[in-house]
């Protein structure tokens, strides 16, 4: 298949371009640690003044989105 978008660079979307730099950048600044990402952020939310979700549990065997 030689046709001319063959030979072109692909399509970069910017935000997922930013989104990936700022994933890149937090990680780094973890030492590339999980663990230290998830309490580094942990952290930051529990100083923050936007408001947090949290969801109930989720029951074994029932999936969103399925009838009950």
């Amino acid at each position: 298949m030689n046709d001319a978008r063959s030979s072109e660079a692909p399509w970069v979307d910017p935000i997922v371009a930013e989104v990936r730099g700022a994933r890149a950048t937090l990680l780094a600044a973890a030492g590339f640690d999980l663990e230290r990402l998830a309490q580094h952020l942990r952290e930051e939310q529990a100083v923050s003044s936007h408001p947090t979700v949290t969801l109930p549990s989720r029951q074994p065997g029932h999936r969103s989105g399925e009838a009950a």
